[in-house]
């Protein structure tokens, strides 16, 4: 095999490799960890009650490509500011089976997004401004969620 040939065989797996760790990075999205504060379901509720704050609770998968979209919607400088009045949680449906089939009053589909009372009642009346998948909110504008986040508090708070 010629010289050149190998080098450009080379220089594509090594290419293909740092797409697939730059890949696996992103794989479920980027949530915006830096700015929003994600806690834990199992002490979601004890903060809230103590903060007295709505929970607001998203469902994703690593997997899924409307998950990683959504997540970027958390990423928006009025979402950001908005979940300072929510104790925020994210679960991962594949790992968190029994609290996913726990909420999911109209299907398991992802990503889907609730807001709960501090006890973690489910106020079904707060979803996005569709018929089905009333959880599933818009992947790439934030508006639909503020809408929901400003319901939310006004009921839930």
């Amino acid at each position: 095999m010629p010289i050149v040939t190998r080098t450009l065989v080379r220089l594509g797996l090594a290419a293909g490799a740092l797409l697939l760790v730059a890949g696996a990075a992103r794989a479920g999205g980027d949530w915006n960890d830096q700015a929003v504060k994600w806690v834990p379901y199992t002490d979601a509720l004890a903060t809230a009650k103590k903060e007295k704050k709505p929970v607001c609770l998203v469902f994703f998968t690593e997997w899924c490509p409307h998950c990683q979209n959504y997540s970027g919607v958390f990423h928006d400088p009025k979402v950001v500011e908005e979940t300072k009045r929510f104790v925020m949680v994210r679960l991962d449906r594949d790992k968190e089976k029994e609290l996913s089939t726990k909420y999911a009053p109209d299907g398991e589909y992802i990503p889907r997004t609730y807001f709960l009372k501090s006890d973690g009642t489910l106020d079904p009346e707060i979803h996005a401004p569709r018929d089905n998948y009333k959880y599933f909110y818009d992947e790439r504008d934030p508006a639909p969620l503020l809408a929901a986040m400003n319901q939310a508090i006004a009921k839930l708070h």
